[in-house]
């Protein structure tokens, strides 16, 4: 009697084995048309291909293809486009600052606007790199930074501590609500005639102005974070027999901390135009002011000169404010996968 050649299947009169089969074949066959039509389960169950006795079936497992039909990536390759990505943004960005000057230098030598009045983007850099040298515009600049620094630090500090206190009371929620609401869209340009008036044109005048738009910005994105606060989580402290203050640290904060970066990105730009517009109009030392007295004399090409300065402190400004957000929030999975 010759041995059967299991290669070519289980014999004819085995009935359990050809049910076996069977029941492979339709399992492979309905996982390879796709579609909805698996049975329940089956997708957690996760059967492997590979083991399974049709011929036909594919090396990969349902395991190392994903989720998608294809084979799931490493690490270190998602790395590696994640720094592609990086780069093909960076270099994005840098054509489109290179068109905007191109289109900037071709308008007065096109005559499309007049020179005298708006020159050359090469002229303005020009006037810009020799600016670099003078003791004057690092003064001017010295003056914006510390009116932005100063009127940044005194809002973040007050909006976070009442950010935190007003967001943890239902009550005072409630309370404040209105008035928020109410002073929140008052401009702060409107507060120019009022911070003269009490603090003359002094840098107490730039950083009324700086502070009133800044705080409103901290405060909502700090309001809206300890709103966020996973209800379970705060009853789950109440029950260990954690304080109110041990139940900001250990809850509160960590839920509010990545709004609260937020809102300090948001306010740190604000604060800047603040800054100059103090400058600017109040006549407040800084770069505004250095504007200013370019165009009332008309040098121009100075005008545009120190436009490119403030330009250039707010990229600096935001990419200082953005490394920072990411290094406190290493730990958050919003900004995890930029940290790599």
């Amino acid at each position: 009697m010759t041995e059967r050649d299991l290669s070519k299947g289980p014999a004819p009169h085995d009935d359990e084995a050809v049910d076996r089969e069977r029941q492979s074949r339709d399992v492979h066959r309905l996982e390879t048309a796709g579609g909805d039509s698996f049975p329940a389960g089956y997708r957690v169950a996760g059967l492997d291909e590979a083991t399974r006795p049709d011929p036909g079936a594919p090396t990969a497992s349902t395991a190392q293809r994903g989720a998608t039909g294809r084979k799931t990536s490493t690490g270190q390759a998602q790395a590696v486009r994640q720094r592609r990505r990086t780069w093909a943004n960076r270099l994005l960005g840098l054509v489109g600052i290179l068109l905007f000057l191109g289109i900037w230098e071709l308008l007065p030598l096109l005559g499309i606007v007049d020179a005298r009045y708006m020159p050359p983007a090469s002229a303005a850099i020009a006037d810009l790199i020799v600016k670099f040298g003078d003791s004057v515009f690092w003064i001017a600049v010295w003056d914006t930074l510390r009116a932005w620094a100063i009127g940044m630090l005194i809002a973040v500090v007050a909006a976070a501590i009442l950010g935190f206190i007003i967001g943890s009371s239902n009550f005072l929620r409630k309370f404040t609500n209105s008035t928020i609401e109410f002073l929140r869209p008052v401009p702060s340009v409107a507060l120019i005639p009022l911070a003269v008036l009490i603090f003359g044109v002094g840098i107490e005048s730039a950083l009324l102005l700086i502070v009133y738009a800044s705080f409103w910005q901290v405060l909502i994105q700090v309001l809206y974070g300890v709103a966020d606060v996973d209800a379970v989580a705060m009853d789950t402290a109440k029950s260990y027999g954690l304080g109110p203050l041990n139940r900001i640290r250990y809850v509160i904060f960590p839920t509010a901390l990545p709004y609260l970066m937020t809102g300090v990105r948001l306010a740190a730009a604000v604060a800047l135009i603040l800054a100059i517009t103090a400058q600017l109009i109040i006549g407040t030392p800084g770069l505004g002011a250095e504007i200013a007295r370019a165009q009332s004399g008309g040098a121009y090409t100075s005008m545009y000169s120190l436009v490119l300065a403030t330009g250039m402190m707010g990229v600096l400004i935001n990419m200082v404010t953005r490394a920072v957000e990411r290094s406190v929030l290493s730990w958050h999975t919003s900004v995890r996968s930029e940290v790599k």
